[in-house]
């Protein structure tokens, strides 16, 4: 593979590692230096990518391996992991869907992490079953299961009555929830 056409994949990968690390992190300035940290690992050590594998997976693998290992470093410090410090700051326009976010990680910080993780994999970054199960090391079955175990707790989080009413919108790059419409 040629620099260019690796740089090319790179870049066209960033909008779903973006999502991915945002929705890891909970915070838009950690997540942009996560995906620029992954991104420099990736490039850098471009020599072990084998063609032919799926590349979004083997970034997703760098980008959470990544943020595991800063979480251990600062494990420390003060964080702001509760959003405090982070909601004392002023929005301007569009808060509707920043409220609606906002709901979403309260409730993706309740699920466990493994429920977490699977979600984010599958709804974020859109990996298969199969290349999730890959990159966290178990069987197909068990991404399955968290998975749905995940969407049950996180509609009952937000107070939804199941798992159909989550939904992935690409124009929040997240998830989103919606109350249904149906008549009762």
């Amino acid at each position: 593979m040629t620099d260019a056409s690796f740089g090319e994949q790179m870049v066209a990968q960033i909008p779903y590692l973006r999502a991915f690390a945002i929705s890891l992190s909970g915070s838009y300035s950690v997540a942009d230096d996560l995906v620029q940290d992954t991104l420099v690992k990736a490039w850098s050590h471009a020599d072990s990518f084998e063609p032919g594998t799926n590349f979004r997976a083997w970034l997703v693998t760098i980008l959470r391996n990544t943020y595991f290992s800063q979480y251990r470093k600062r494990s420390r410090e003060v964080q702001d992991s509760d959003n405090v410090l982070a909601e004392q700051i002023p929005v301007k326009g569009g808060q509707e869907s920043n409220v609606t976010m906002q709901d979403v990680q309260k409730a993706l910080n309740k699920l466990a992490p493994e429920h977490r993780e699977i979600l984010l994999m599958i709804g974020i970054t859109e990996l298969s079953y199969e290349e999730a199960a890959q990159v966290c090391n178990i069987a197909v079955g068990t991404v399955k299961s968290r998975l749905n175990r995940a969407r049950a707790k996180l509609a009952e989080h937000l107070g939804l009555s199941g798992a159909h009413e989550i939904d992935y919108d690409p124009t929040i790059t997240g998830l989103a929830a919606r109350k249904s419409t149906k008549a009762l």
